[in-house]
């Protein structure tokens, strides 16, 4: 890394929003709204921003002739569409289960040096929800 604040250097950043496309931009609401506890924040036509604390995700529909393309169906190995910071991962996996969401991966520690969980939306999208390891 560079720069003493461990995030790029002496200007800070603030939270980042991915654009995920969607086949149904409805249903993918439904389940990030229902399922995650995400509120909608915007909305048009075939297009939503959703988010939950300082998480957000975009949606959208463009048609049948774009789908949606998450990472892991373009190469397994790359597992997840977005990493979202969560600071209490274990309480975040209890809520979610608790509301009937299924994992993509169990709430684990990460070859990456990561613990959290992972969500797949009904598009495929992989969200992990962690944060780093101490030491």
């Amino acid at each position: 890394m560079t720069g003493g604040d461990g995030i790029g250097g002496g200007i800070g950043m603030g939270p980042c929003t991915p654009f995920f496309i969607s086949r149904d931009v409805a249903s993918a609401r439904a389940f990030y709204v229902d399922r995650l506890g995400f509120g909608c924040r915007f909305e048009a036509p075939g297009f939503v921003i959703v988010g939950r604390g300082m998480a957000q995700i975009m949606l959208k529909e463009i048609g049948p002739e774009v789908a949606p393309l998450p990472n892991p169906a373009r190469h397994p190995w790359a597992r997840w569409d977005t990493f979202v910071l969560a600071a209490e991962p274990d309480a975040l996996a209890r809520e979610f289960a608790a509301r009937g969401v299924a994992f993509a991966e169990p709430l684990a520690d990460t070859d990456e040096g990561l613990r959290g969980f992972a969500v797949a939306d009904p598009d495929g999208h992989v969200c992990f929800f962690g944060h780093p390891r101490e030491g």
